[in-house]
Formats: structure tokens, sequence, C-alpha cells
């Protein structure tokens, strides 16, 4: 019987596709992929990445129907993961029934869900953050609710339909506009929490927890709040690493990659929310390339049970640049993707729409027209080399270039 690396998957990502399922088939290991999303998967069929018969259908945020789906294959895996926000809790429950490698459920859970997430921090006494869970308009009658605040999906991901609410009318509009489009979803009232915006890349084996590094993130202006770009450093300070360590322990967090999102104020770092997987967008693969760590490799290993490789002290640096929509309108221009060696730099041009296509406005990570992700030997020389790419591949709207945006 062939021990399957059975990955639980929502929609198709590169980090998976790219990443994991590449350093797989390096290694010959019998690959299972169990989606709700098989007609979106059969793309990779077609594409050569995955066979048909990898694909299972299941409805996989549901972790009984993943385990019949299996036990009806007569499989049984050698390692059970998955890499979406959506399925980590589903994926560690049919992990902890095979008694593999696994994270807690509970902790994907609290992850997951960033009132479990408030609730378990303010329980072990580690901050005192302001919070409140609203469901419908009786909710929004309350004195105590801070303005600014901010308003999230109990459930969100990213930056969608996370807004800065001033006062008490927008809360109401806001809230009002999200629950005719969300029936039944509850959203997350926060205290408005400023300062720069900074991210903690984590994998551990369990017991010991090894620090990858951390991107600082550029957002555009409030009321929206979308990633403009990242810079990626090796170390963080003590005063502002200890704190987040304990507060994502607080959580459960211990296995495997996190990425958590943090604003240092003035008391210090604070938690805006854990995501209990790889960083998205690429920025796994950059931060592999600027560590010359292999995360894929190291992720598979903890799965499979052996132990966790260390990554190197020192590292590349590296940034990414976004090219954002600054309005709707008609694309005209987009240049095709790129690799680019100049000046040391090793930068990866990757548009994201195509010329003829019509954008609308979102004010969200849809407005994303391209992506410029970069390492080299030095801050001031990747910088110069990317500014002068973003110049050189700009997309353009009516034969004028669209809003671009460098840290």
């Amino acid at each position: 019987m062939k021990n399957y690396f059975v990955i639980v998957a929502h929609v198709p990502t590169a980090s998976v596709t790219e990443g994991f399922i590449p350093e797989l088939r390096q290694r010959e290991q019998p690959l299972i992929v169990v989606t709700d999303q098989p007609e979106r998967h059969q793309a990779l069929v077609d594409e050569g990445i995955l066979d048909a018969s990898e694909i299972l259908p299941a409805d996989v945020f549901n972790p009984v129907a993943v385990l019949n789906i299996l036990n009806q294959h007569f499989i049984e895996p050698a390692a059970v993961f998955t890499n979406s926000d959506h399925l980590q809790t589903s994926a560690a429950i049919v992990a902890d029934y095979y008694q593999l490698p696994a994270k807690d459920w509970h902790a994907c859970y609290r992850a997951k869900n960033k009132l479990a997430m408030r609730r378990a921090i303010q329980a072990a006494g580690l901050d005192s953050l302001w919070f409140k869970p609203v469901s419908d308009q009786k909710d929004l009658a309350d004195s105590a609710i801070p303005f600014p605040c901010i308003a999230k999906p109990v459930e969100g991901v990213a930056s969608e339909n996370v807004s800065l609410v001033n006062s008490e009318a927008e809360l109401q509009a806001i809230c009002s506009a999200f629950w005719e489009r969300n029936p039944g979803q509850a959203l997350l009232l926060e205290e408005f929490i400023e300062g720069p915006l900074r991210t903690l890349e984590t994998l551990g084996d369990g017991q010991e927890i090894q620090v990858l590094g951390s991107f600082e993130t550029f957002l555009s202006e409030p009321p929206y709040f979308i990633e403009l770009g990242q810079t990626f450093n090796r170390e963080l300070p003590a005063d502002v690493l200890e704190p987040l360590l304990a507060q994502i322990r607080a959580v459960g967090v211990g296995f495997s990659s996190c990425h958590t999102e943090f604003v240092i104020t003035e008391r210090g770092p604070r938690l805006i929310e854990i995501n209990y997987r790889n960083i998205g967008d690429q920025s796994d693969f950059l931060m592999s390339q600027a560590l010359q760590y292999n995360l894929f490799a190291a992720v598979i290993d903890l799965y499979l049970g052996l132990p966790m490789p260390l990554a190197p002290a020192d590292s590349h640096y590296a940034q990414i640049h976004c090219q954002i929509a600054d309005r709707s309108g008609q694309i005209t221009s987009v240049p095709e993707s790129r690799s680019v060696e100049r000046d040391g730099c090793k930068v990866y041009y990757e548009p994201l729409c195509v010329a003829g296509q019509h954008h609308r406005l979102d004010n969200s990570n849809r407005d994303y027209l391209s992506i410029f992700r970069g390492t080299g030997p030095s801050e001031s020389v990747l910088s110069q080399v990317m500014r002068d790419l973003m110049d050189e591949f700009a997309v353009r709207f009516n034969d004028e270039t669209v809003a671009q945006v460098a840290p």
C-alpha cells in the first residue's frame, strides 16, 4: 500500500503548485490532492502538474468528508497537509485521526477565527486590546466603541472587507453593507492600532520555534488597508520578538509555518492576526531565495516526521513592490512577465492583468496590476533596481501610467 502525502486544498495556489508539489515530485513521494474544487484543479492536470488520478473530490471544510473519501479509496496517509487559511482546522483533525505529525486543531481554529484569537491572548494576560463581535444592528448601539476603530470579518482573509471606521454613522453604513452581502456573518470591531506594520515568519517542530525573518509591510492610506510593498529583514529586536512569540504560543502555534502580522507601537508590538501557514503571494519563494533555504522542503520534512532543518543565520536583502490601480478604466498596455538580473540583483516581474481588460476599482488587493519581487546584495542597490524596473514595466490605462507605489 502506498503512503500518500495528502494535500487538502480549496483552490490552486502558487505555494502548492510551484513549491510543495515540485518538492514532493523530486522525492518521488506519492501524492493525493483532496479538494472541493476538482474542476479548478483540472487545469493542473492539463499543465502536467497533477495526474487526474491524484485528485479526489470532497467537502474539504468538513473533516469527516475528508476521512470518508480517504477511507473509501483505501488511502493510508504518510502526511496530511494544507496551506490554506480556511482548511487548517479540518486538515489538522484528519491528521490527528491518523496520529500523524500535525498542528493542534484547537490552535488552528483560534488562529483562523479572529475573535477566538483575541480571547486566547487576552485570557493569557498578554494584551488588553479592545474588541467586540457584532452580528446585527443592535450590537452597534454601544457607547464603549472607540472611534476610530477597525471592522473586519471574524473569519476574513487578507484585507478583504477590512475598514477603518471613524464614526457611528460610518459604522452603521459599513456593517449594513457587509451584512447585505454576507448574511449571518459576524464582524469584529477592534481598537485601531497605529504604527508600522510588520510580519513575523516562523517555523516550528512542535517543541522549538525558529524565526525565519520579518517583512516590513507598506499599506495604502486609510480607510482601506491594501499591501503596497514589503522589505525583508532576517532579525527582529528581542523586545519585539519575545512578546510576539508569547502571544502566538498562547494561541497554540508551534508546528510548521506561521505568518503573523503585527504593528509596532509605543506600548510594544501589538498583534493584528495569525495566519497558520506559509506567507503567501509568492513571498514564501522570495524569503526562501533571500535565506537560501528551501522552506517547502523543510515543511514537508516536518509533516513526514523528520527533523526540522535550521535556516542560515544570514540572508540577502529582499523587496516586493506592487503596482496598484488608482482608478477604474481600460487597460491598454501590459508588459510580459520576465526575470531580470541587474547589478547583482535578481528581480521577477509578474503582471496580474491583461491588455483590453476593464478594471473596476475595488479598494482591495484585487486592484493589483503587477508585482515585482527581488533580492540583492544591499538595500540601496536593490531599491534602485526595483524603481528602474517599475518604470520600465509599467501597466497603462488609456496609454497613461497608473499608480506606481514603492516603499
